[in-house]
Order: C-alpha cells, then sequence, then structure tokens
C-alpha cells in the first residue's frame, strides 16, 4: 500500500511502480469526487454517491472511508494469478486493510517538505480552500502514517523513490519464495 497525504505523489509512484513491475497490480480505487482538470480519467473510478453507497451495502470494498466530504474506497481485488496487489489509498483505507491483512506492506509517502506539498497540491489544480484543507489535515495523516509503515519513502524524486520501492518489494519476495533465509 501507498499512504500518505494527498499531493505527496502516491498517484506518480503507483503508475512508474506499474510500469516498471509487470508483477505489479494496480487496484483503482473508486471516489464520489469530481474529476480534477488535468487528470486523464484513469485515476478512480469516478462514481456518485448513490452507487457508491449500494457498492458499499453490497460488500464490495476492501476498504472504504469518507475523506474530506467525499467517499473513496478500494474494491475486492481481482488481480491476476501471481501479480502483487499495489493499493494507493489514504491512512484511513490502510488502516481497514491492515485489520484483514496483517501481512500487508505499507509504504509511507513523505513530502520533501510542506512547502513542497503544498506546491505539489496547487500545480494539480487544487483551489486555495481545498489547499488549506488538505494542509491542515496533513499532520495527524503523517502520524497515524508512520504508526502504519512499514516503511517511509521520502519522494523528494520519483525515479530514486520508486527505485527505492521495488528494491524492497523484491526483498520480500525473495523471503517469500525462501523463508528459511530470514536473518
Amino acid at each position: 500500500m501507498l499512504i500518505g497525504p494527498g499531493g505527496v505523489g502516491k498517484g506518480t509512484l503507483a503508475r512508474r511502480l506499474v510500469d516498471v513491475d509487470d508483477r505489479l497490480w494496480l487496484s483503482r480505487s473508486w471516489t464520489t469526487r469530481e474529476q480534477r482538470a488535468g487528470e486523464r480519467g484513469d485515476e478512480y473510478h469516478f462514481v456518485d454517491r448513490a452507487t457508491f453507497q449500494r457498492a458499499i451495502e453490497e460488500g464490495r470494498f476492501l476498504e472504504w472511508a469518507e475523506f474530506h466530504g467525499n467517499l473513496y474506497g478500494t474494491p475486492m481485488p481481482d488481480a491476476p494469478e501471481h501479480a502483487d496487489v499495489l493499493l494507493e489509498i489514504e491512512v484511513q483505507g490502510a488502516e481497514q486493510v491492515r485489520q484483514r491483512r496483517s501481512d500487508a506492506v505499507v509504504f509511507l509517502i513523505l513530502p520533501p517538505s510542506m512547502e513542497r506539498l503544498e506546491e505539489r497540491l496547487r500545480h494539480r489544480g487544487d483551489d486555495d480552500e481545498h489547499v488549506a484543507v488538505r494542509l491542515s489535515s496533513a499532520p495527524a495523516e503523517l502520524e497515524k502514517g508512520q504508526q502504519l509503515a512499514s516503511h517511509v519513502i521520502v519522494n523528494d524524486d520519483v525515479e530514486r523513490a520508486s527505485s527505492q520501492i521495488l528494491s524492497i518489494l523484491e526483498e520480500l519476495r525473495q523471503l517469500r519464495r525462501n523463508p528459511s533465509s530470514k536473518d
């Protein structure tokens, strides 16, 4: 799971990771929020609140949460066999996934600085009010993320951060193949 406050680059990292590692399968989350200007439309499965609520009632989500007035959720994964599932989710969702899957690996993605986080939020087209709300919730998200994190990655450079994650994933895969090689 990639977690962290909005604007840290979880989506960019997730796309990079699946581009370079064909053993990763990215789960596409649902949301009730509006599509942002500049988004391609494949970042989320955009739905209305009634559709999302029906999916909750039908038990179709691995995790879901309301965050800043919008619903976000990860459908039950339908990944290809032998693929590692990659989730790009909010901290609240990571807590729910960890309750179901205690072995889930959590990467907390950090911004290089709060100033850089603000720049990223503004660059993606968020209005002043949304930026202020996101920045005000970031410290609590980071604190909770630290508690959940298996690994912490500073996203100051996408190539470096994705290489770090891929290196850790490869170590975990080797341990899965050879459990006796643990130190």
